[in-house]
């Protein structure tokens, strides 16, 4: 059985999508990350980049010790080898799947990441910060495009953790300034990968159901945004 340390946001959609679509068993564990659950000892001890989600395996193919594991790429592509499932397994088929999930860890995340915080939850507008990683994410967005041109999914004509690794930071795109009638292909990957029965199960759960139209505290964004080498 699968443990899943978890808050709905976009990091943590990407494994309850493989979840759901592998009909892996598993149990959430809520990490209230504006409350500040993810420094709370117990959850350190699994995850210490105090960063959710983190999975603990409670029967790992070696048969030992439950195993945990913290980093949203990493957890995913664990799953996959576990299962045998969402990620070709040729040599060359693999590696081309995985650049585009460290693509997406490493590059779209990231930078959609600081778009949202510049334009959505900073107290002070600074246009610098709102243009330059707008700017960037539309420069994704646009790699990702020609990707998908002629390709069914990200990685070729399967859907694999590539998709789920990308779908959930492309769902805010409004948030993050824009438009996916910019972006034929895209725009039509998005809406396949929408419409699959995991993905509707996933974004449609009440008990996991996420509003960024909620104001933060004074106390959630210190929380979130104000932690420093010592949490304080």
């Amino acid at each position: 059985m699968i443990e899943l340390h978890y808050w709905p946001t976009p990091n943590g959609y990407k494994i309850r999508l493989f979840l759901e679509e592998a009909g892996l068993e598993h149990r959430i564990v809520p990490v209230d990350i504006g409350q500040g659950d993810q420094f709370k000892p117990d959850f350190l001890a699994i995850s210490p980049n105090n960063k959710m989600p983190a999975i603990v395996d409670h029967a790992p193919a070696d048969g030992g010790d439950p195993l945990s594991l913290f980093e949203s790429g990493e957890i995913l592509l664990y799953l996959a080898e576990k299962t045998g499932r969402f990620l070709p397994t040729g040599t060359r088929e693999r590696h081309r799947a995985l650049q585009w999930l460290f693509w997406q860890v490493a590059g779209l995340g990231p930078m959609a990441g600081q778009a949202g915080h510049f334009r959505v939850y900073a107290t002070e507008k600074i246009e610098y910060g709102i243009d330059r990683y707008t700017r960037e994410v539309s420069r994704l967005y646009g790699v990702l495009d020609r990707q998908l041109q002629g390709r069914a999914f990200v990685a070729g004509d399967a859907y694999s953790i590539v998709d789920m690794a990308i779908y959930p930071w492309i769902v805010p795109f409004e948030a993050h300034g824009q438009a996916l009638s910019d972006f034929p292909h895209l725009a039509r990957w998005f809406k396949s990968v929408r419409e699959r029965p995991a993905t509707v199960k996933v974004y449609e759960d009440p008990s996991t159901a996420y509003s960024s139209n909620e104001p933060l505290t004074d106390e959630a964004r210190r929380i979130l945004f104000g932690q420093g080498a010592k949490r304080g």
